[in-house]
């Protein structure tokens, strides 16, 4: 072995094995070994070596590092043998003894009860200390002080100012001896019944809060009125985090210890917000009642009390723009409620004489809700569907109350151009044929709304909300609760091409496969009026009561069999309630709400006459579907909101979201159909026709003729316009829509009259100088020729012999006479697929052929009777049968009443 490699020569009875056995030899023998050092002495290990024994930690670890200069576990034991060899300890002792000096293993790390208290006294002497310092820096507010008026300002897209409502915060403040008395003990009763005697804080709501806070867990406010007039006041800092808590804290405990109790009930109603701009009771008194704070009775105090619950949820007029289930009817259910229990605390508070509360029993309906007079016209609709935008759009985070504080700047998608084009198209054709004074009976009530979205980027460029907001209240734009009737149908188009129908023989349907794909040209169904509805199994239709139901047509016309191009020209309803029968309600349903329909504006109940548009979507909602079609499948959720800015600070901005709902092969065929509503001289749109323009749209119009709508679009813009008789006012408990038969001198309104007019006069002027772009060409569709809802494919006409060469020239005679069938079955005239007369339940036309045909045949089981149609009577099924219990209702609380559940909705 090379030298290098040789190990040096190992000291015996030294090193790392001597200091090992001296920390396992008991500590008496080390002390003996290390007292035998000073004499010299040394002890013969076993084998005949020497074993040195060292006097110090140094001399054992040179001894070790001879031995190898190894490391590790057994370094560690040779150092605490030389710590055993001089006797010490672990650690010195600090003034701070942690980990313990005097203690081995895990008792090391335990600290003494000593070191326990003393950091526990210190930590309660810190946070004591800084309370006190945080507590003599907080200010107690003044109500004088509290939330100064700012601006909101609104501009148009183009940048221009729209609306500056700088008059949002109407405050006045009153000083504590004109609050009525009622009005304090209204609010003690229903919020905080110890005020007069607690010291401002309620220690468990205050930790509730902040421990909520710290999870992440939904907050809650202080319960006291004294917390309650704090976060009136800490306007500048409204965040829900737990530094505001115990701020808000410290400055409630110093308003119950140093303020005047009386001071803090003024600060506080003069500074809560009551709704509708209304700061401090003083401009609630005004706003709701129109008098003076100090004129106030027990009951309208208790009435304005109930409001600081939530006047979103109180008021009476309604909030539904911030949320639609706030409509006035739930929101008067809801203030009658607290109302009637705030007086009933307060007479077993001994605030109320139970004699004068005896008085009180009827609401004390508040003032119908006022604009201002520069929000007049359309800007004050504009600015209400920003409001909403902003304050339910969890993405800004704005509250209500937030905004009405002001201070923010608003930029809207609206161009000004538009809106004023719109606002004439209604204008001028409403001049030009409603006349409430010369026609009361009929063209009283009569209401247009409209709206117009971008298809490339889903903006509302455009509205018309009603007459002036300062007058007429509901935004016309928004929903109202009218039915869309027959502009409904393209979804259900679009849901038989996405989905296709289930086997039109009736055959059980065990999967997708077994559907049959739709293609407008090629799928024929039966156009008959009042054709019995039946379900894709091919059992017959009935309600909970049992009752079938008879499809009937506009004008009670009957079309044969047809395919579902022409059903939509000519907008048949039988073809389609059978359709939507055979593809499920269901579908049709997600379809609409694929396009962009919301689903809570759609009846939930499955029945057939949901194809032919019972629901109420509102107008912007209705363009934003057809924007759809218009972007060739491409759903984007229409906005009224681009940005929104504090302090020059951009707070939000608007990032569109693009869903493809449906294919471009869908979306281009169902806006090729609704091209020839509009191009096809039958069609029930022509009237919407822009010479140049290539349009696509649909007429709708509904049972018993209480709404009218035209909806329809270009590449560039999709727009709504509907038109409905309705007494709205916000006094008006009762509102309901008005038949419009007679309104504006025609027999019947049609989505083909006034709404079409007014759409082709606005989408004219709103492109004029827009360049001229084409839709897409339809995609074809890989589908067969399919027969349902009782079409028949047709048949050739059996003969005994070849046909003969055709002539060359017309035959100058008539055709003969068929040939009797030889067969004793009784026959049935064959129909080809534009037969529209064939099969014509138009009893009236051959003395009554439809009630001698179909009586207890199978198309109407007995149901028609001679001559139904043509002066005769129908017996058995009526057309429009009850609703199911339970479904749901159109918005005005009509319930199905607009065109029921079951009656045909038309043209």
């Amino acid at each position: 072995m090379s030298e290098h490699r040789r190990k040096p020569p190992q000291p015996q009875g030294g090193g790392r094995a001597a200091a090992r056995r001296a920390a396992q030899q008991p500590s008496g023998r080390r002390a003996a070994q290390a007292r035998g050092t000073s004499t010299g002495s040394r002890s013969a290990p076993p084998g005949g070596g020497e074993e040195r024994v060292y006097g110090s930690r140094a001399e054992a670890r040179r001894a070790a590092q001879r031995g190898g200069r190894r490391r590790g576990a057994e370094g560690a034991a040779g150092a605490a043998a030389g710590r055993g060899a001089r006797g010490g300890h672990p650690g010195k002792k600090r003034l701070i003894d942690y980990p313990r000096h005097n203690k081995y293993g895990w008792r090391r790390w335990v600290p003494s009860w000593k070191l326990v208290s003393g950091l526990s006294l210190g930590f309660a002497a810190a946070v004591l200390g800084a309370s006190a310092i945080v507590y003599s820096m907080v200010e107690v507010p003044e109500a004088v002080k509290i939330a100064t008026a700012q601006n909101n300002v609104y501009y148009y897209a183009d940048g221009t100012q729209m609306a500056a409502t700088g008059g949002e915060v109407n405050r006045q403040i009153l000083d504590y001896d004109k609050i009525p008395m009622a009005m304090q003990n209204a609010v003690i009763s229903a919020e905080n019944k110890t005020f007069w005697d607690d010291k401002g804080v309620d220690p468990k709501g205050i930790s509730r809060a902040v421990v909520n806070m710290a999870m992440g867990e939904q907050t809650q406010g202080g319960s006291t009125i004294t917390q309650q007039y704090v976060k009136n006041a800490m306007l500048d800092d409204q965040s829900q985090t737990v530094s505001r808590k115990l701020k808000e804290l410290f400055i409630s405990l110093k308003a119950g210890m140093e303020e005047d109790k009386k001071d803090v009930m003024a600060g506080y109603l003069n500074t809560s917000y009551y709704g509708r701009g209304a700061y401090g009771i003083q401009a609630a008194a005004r706003t709701y009642y129109e008098k003076d704070a100090d004129e106030l009775n027990a009951s309208e105090c208790a009435f304005l009390a109930a409001l600081l619950k939530g006047a979103t949820y109180y008021d009476p007029a309604g909030s539904v723009d911030i949320d639609p289930k706030a409509t006035p009817a739930a929101n008067t259910e809801a203030a009658t409620k607290r109302w009637k229990w705030i007086l009933d605390e307060m007479v077993k508070d001994g605030k109320l004489d139970a004699a004068e509360r005896a008085d009180y029993t009827k609401f004390p309906m508040p003032k119908p809700p006022k604009k201002e007079a520069r929000l007049g016209g359309q800007v004050g609709y504009m600015v209400d569907l920003a409001k909403a935008f902003v304050i339910n759009n969890n993405d800004v985070g704005i509250t209500a109350k937030k905004l009405s504080q002001g201070g923010y700047e608003i930029h809207t998608t609206f161009d000004r151009k538009k809106v004023e084009a719109l606002s004439k198209a209604v204008q001028k054709v409403e001049a030009a044929n409603i006349d409430p004074k010369k026609r009361p009976e009929t063209d009283t009530h009569v209401q247009f709304g409209g709206a117009s979205v971008d298809p490339k980027t889903g903006a509302i460029v455009a509205i018309y909300g009603g007459s002036d907001a300062t007058k007429h209240f509901t935004n016309n734009a928004d929903q109202t609760g009218a039915q869309v009737g027959s502009t409904f149908k393209p979804f259900v188009l679009a849901a038989a091409m996405e989905y296709g129908v289930r086997d039109p023989q009736g055959e059980p349907v065990q999967g997708p496969d077994q559907r049959r794909t739709v293609d407008p040209d090629k799928t024929y169904y039966n156009g008959k009026n009042k054709l019995k509805i039946k379900k894709y199994d091919g059992s017959v239709w009935h309600n909970e009561d049992g009752e079938e139901w008879l499809q009937v047509n506009d004008g009670d016309k009957s079309y044969g069999d047809i395919n579902l191009r022409e059903a939509m020209i000519h907008s048949a309803n039988s073809p389609f309630v059978q359709l939507g029968m055979d593809v499920g309600i269901e579908e049709v349903r997600e379809t609409a709400i694929k396009a962009g329909l919301r689903k809570e504006s759609l009846v939930g109940a499955n029945v057939p006459s949901f194809s032919i548009g019972i629901s109420d979507p509102s107008a912007i909602r209705m363009a934003g579907a057809y924007a759809t079609f218009a972007a060739n499948g491409k759903q984007r959720d229409p906005f009224s909101v681009t940005e929104v800015k504090k302090r020059g600070e951009v707070i939000f901005k608007h990032e569109a979201t693009t869903k493809q709902a449906f294919s471009s092969a869908i979306a281009s065929n169902v806006t090729d159909v609704l091209r020839d509503v509009v191009e096809d001289p039958e069609g029930t749109g022509n009237n919407a026709a822009i010479p140049g323009r290539q349009v696509a749209g649909k007429t709708g119009t509904t049972d018993g003729n209480k709404s009218a709508w035209f909806v329809g679009y270009t590449p560039q813009l999709a727009t709504a316009i509907d038109m409905y008789r309705m007494d709205d006012n916000a006094a008006n408990k009762n509102r309901k829509f008005l038949e419009m038969y007679g309104t504006g001198d025609q027999k019947k309104i049609h989505g083909s009259s006034f709404p079409s007019e007014i759409w082709q006069k606005y989408m004219s002027a709103a492109l004029k100088g827009e360049k001229v772009i084409p839709f897409p060409e339809p995609e074809k569709l890989e589908a067969d020729t399919v027969y349902g809802g009782g079409a028949k494919s047709p048949e050739p006409t059996p003969s005994n012999s070849p046909s003969p060469t055709p002539s060359q020239t017309e035959s100058q005679t008539p055709s003969p006479t068929p040939s009797q069938s030889q067969s004793t079955e009784p026959t049935e005239p064959s129909c080809g697929p534009f037969d529209w007369d064939c099969n014509n339940a138009d009893g009236g036309q051959n003395g009554g052929q439809d009630g001698g045909t179909d009586t207890g045949g199978v198309d109407t089981g007995g149901t028609d009777t001679g001559g139904t149609d043509d002066g005769g009577t129908t017996g058995g099924v009526t057309t429009s049968p009850s609703p199911p219990t339970g479904g749901s209702t159109n918005g005005n609380g009509n319930g199905g009443g607009n065109g029921g559940w079951f009656g045909g909705t038309e043209g």
